[in-house]
């Protein structure tokens, strides 16, 4: 595809929704009925392109925004640009690929996550707590002293009450700090009993229960396999 114009981009990707497809995805809150592999293959003959982005994303529609994350430039955003992207995306793979391929990748990651955590926007809360996931697991040398007890009593205080996607990313990010800090492993197993957040999600054969203790559990008994 030599220099894709919007209605062209958009006119793939209403070919590629699929009746059953979006029914599916709309059981999840997904609004679109585009085959994810079909979406990517259709980022990667469009390649990068900043500006065909940004269009996409102003549509508002769901396939649109997220080919146009896949095919932007995260450090072309401004701080104040991902603010109000984060804050208008609700659907959860939209969110979560905002979050996860564009955020994350930001010079401006480090100021949203402390901006954010405060945040009465469940959506912008949401990300600061995948953010400290992403901390936890990955930066560890970022980390001050007292953040991973100070993350430990706000998961404690707050999780079992959060809003959904706030819970999920807080659930995330105490399984992130029993798996990855073995001083701290108790006591995120201790919450997560106590909590009992997650604990009756429904998980696949052969998949990891998102319930901490046993996230936790699961998690180290492969590194100790190693």
């Amino acid at each position: 595809m030599t220099e894709p114009r919007l209605a062209e981009v958009q006119a793939e990707l209403a070919a590629l929704d699929d009746p059953k497809t979006r029914e599916g995805n709309e059981r999840r809150g997904d609004t679109h009925g585009v085959n994810l592999a079909q979406l990517r293959a259709l980022a990667k003959r469009v390649k990068t392109n900043h500006e065909l982005a940004l269009e996409l994303w102003a549509t508002g529609d769901t396939a649109s925004r997220l080919l146009a994350i896949l095919i932007c430039r995260p450090k072309a955003f401004s701080a104040d640009e991902l603010d109000a992207m984060v804050r208008e995306e609700p659907t959860p793979k939209g969110h979560d690929w905002l979050v996860n391929y564009v955020v994350k990748k930001s010079p401006h990651a480090e100021e949203l996550r402390l901006a954010w955590l405060d945040d009465a926007d469940p959506l912008a809360a949401s990300a600061a707590w995948a953010l400290n996931a992403q901390r936890v697991s990955k930066q560890p040398e970022r980390l001050e002293p007292e953040e991973l007890p100070a993350m430990l009593d706000t998961i404690e205080a707050e999780m079992k009450n959060a809003p959904k996607q706030v819970q999920w990313e807080m659930n995330t990010s105490l399984a992130m700090i029993g798996i990855n800090h073995p001083p701290f492993r108790a006591r995120a197993i201790d919450i997560g009993e106590r909590l009992e957040v997650l604990k009756d999600y429904p998980t696949a054969p052969n998949c990891t229960s998102p319930f901490a203790p046993i996230w936790i559990g699961e998690m180290v008994r492969r590194q100790t396999a190693k």
